[in-house]
């Protein structure tokens, strides 16, 4: 199965936006459907014609930007690249921000979320060796952007994947962009959800126990992060422990933050956390508003955390 395919399988597993809001008297609606990061996009805007068709061609405009410097499905990308050459000799503040939201998480998470867990992926996709591809996974181990250094450089034999958390930052970065071409009710998925406004129905779904949840969303975001949706091998899902073989706790995690890239970090690290841990994690992160988790074996299995 192509990365394309497994990330788009994850997508619909993972969050289905159910079909419109709760408002009585909605203004017109126009949405936007597409592919982008590896994910099924959709990008619903409420308002006057002539706002909503300017905002969104600036909408495309922003995700074509992440797509170009973090997709791991295109061959120009940056990421691509990066990975190729082990060096970008220069970033942009995208760029920046990224790796920023990337070390806050590897750090709050106690290294769960780490990007360079792409070799590990690999082997076990593609029948590697899986020993030596863990030997290269270490965050701490990459020469991120300082005021001395305008560039990133890999340790020896890295490579990144930011399948958890490009999603959610295009989605943020969509979102501030709608907002300041004034709009104020608005529902953007890329893999992801945030909304402007609300409330908004959203429907979450497990791979294996189906819809598990219904949330109603205003000025908020949502990611979920299902480990069953792929098996890489016979033993092995999508979503790895970078640090050791660990199978994952939960079925699916959902997270409900302000921001949609710290939902998607913390929703994939907090496949392998406890409950305990994740009340631990979310409480560093500040922004969490909920948690739910899953083991998919049916009703009375998930588990609301709310903050």
């Amino acid at each position: 199965m192509s990365m394309l395919s497994r990330r788009r399988l994850l997508s619909i597993a993972a969050c289905a936006a159910l079909a419109g809001s709760s408002r009585n008297a909605p203004m017109p609606r126009l949405t936007w459907q597409g592919v982008a990061l590896g994910a099924d996009v959709s990008i619903t805007l409420e308002g006057p014609e002539e706002v909503t068709r300017l905002a969104l061609a600036r909408a495309r405009h922003e995700i074509e930007a992440y797509e170009r410097r973090f997709s791991l499905f295109r061959s120009d990308s940056d990421l691509v690249l990066l990975n190729a050459k082990g060096i970008l000799p220069d970033v942009d503040k995208r760029w920046r921000d990224l790796l920023g939201l990337c070390d806050q998480l590897y750090h709050a998470t106690d290294g769960l979320f780490d990007p360079t867990i792409q070799p590990l992926w690999n082997a076990h996709a593609f029948g590697g060796d899986v020993n030596a591809a863990r030997a290269v996974v270490g965050w701490r181990r990459v020469a991120l952007p300082t005021g001395m250094r305008r560039g990133l450089r890999l340790d020896a034999g890295q490579a990144l994947s930011f399948n958890g958390i490009a999603q959610g930052a295009a989605t943020d970065a969509v979102r501030e962009s709608l907002k300041a071409s004034g709009l104020t009710h608005v529902m953007i998925d890329i893999g992801e959800t945030a909304t402007l406004g609300g409330p908004w129905r959203i429907g979450l779904s497990d791979p294996t126990a189906g819809q598990f949840a219904t949330l109603e969303l205003t000025d908020m975001s949502v990611a979920v992060s299902s480990p069953t949706a792929l098996q890489l091998d016979a033993k092995t899902y999508h979503i790895l422990h970078p640090q050791r073989v660990l199978q994952p706790c939960w079925s699916s995690v959902a997270v409900v933050a302000h921001s949609a890239a710290i939902a998607d970090g913390l929703s994939t690290a907090g496949c392998f956390m406890h409950v305990a841990e994740l009340q631990s994690c979310a409480r560093r992160l500040h922004q969490i508003r909920q948690v739910l988790v899953t083991r998919g074996q049916g009703e009375g299995d998930t588990h609301s955390i709310t903050f």
